[in-house]
């Protein structure tokens, strides 16, 4: 797992990846900072915007070169999964524009693969939704930002047991498609929504709300 806090560390992995394991099967880049930075972008920081945009673009643009060298001279391939997100959303314009890229670096990377005739490295996107990690719960100061959060988001090892599993089934159906896993579908936003404005389902269930 690739998380790019900075050239020197995800270099630093690659390497340890390299030596350590005969194959590498799975490579799951999970780059992703706002820089603790809560801010609209007309007031962030250059320095969080650096921040931002070398952890979330540039560190997974080196992750997946990386994984891809790694994948193309095995004998098996290999599969990497970019973890994306981009909804619009206040005081996280950077952010969400970093991620939203991720699905277009994933599409591009799977053209390349398809134009060098590699077959056997497949590359994926990820969406876990919102989960409730520090960065997540750091923002949670504005009424909207509660009120989403207590609808929408859910605990790492809620969403872990969703998404793992059907990770660690692709290889095992040797399949080379690229696939989109989804935690967090339009449908079931849309459905917790709904019973929250009907029936007041998961008030307070992460943050108190005013």
């Amino acid at each position: 797992m690739c998380g790019g806090l900075s050239v020197m560390l995800e270099k630093a992995l690659v390497d340890f990846a390299r030596d350590k394991p005969e194959y590498i099967d799975i490579w799951i880049n999970n780059a992703g900072s706002n820089a603790y930075s809560y801010k609209p972008l007309v007031e962030t920081s250059d320095e969080a915007l650096i921040e931002v945009i070398t952890t979330n673009t540039l560190g997974l643009m080196l992750c997946c070169r990386e994984a891809i060298n790694m994948m193309w001279n095995q004998p098996r391939g290999g599969h990497i999964f970019n973890i994306d997100d981009g909804r619009p959303t206040p005081r996280f314009a950077a952010y969400g524009a970093t991620k939203r890229s991720v699905v277009h670096l994933t599409k591009s990377l799977q053209a390349e693969l398809q134009m060098n005739e590699v077959n056997d490295v497949v590359v994926h996107n990820l969406s876990p939704g919102m989960v409730t990690t520090d960065l997540l719960m750091s923002g949670a100061t504005a009424k909207q930002a509660k009120f989403f959060i207590n609808i929408l988001a859910e605990t790492p090892d809620v969403v872990a047991d969703y998404l793992v599993p059907n990770i660690r089934e692709i290889p095992t159906k040797q399949s080379m498609k690229p696939t989109y896993i989804r935690f967090l579908t339009g449908l079931k936003a849309y459905s917790r929504i709904f019973s929250r404005i009907a029936f007041g389902a998961r008030r307070n269930k992460y943050v108190a709300e005013d």
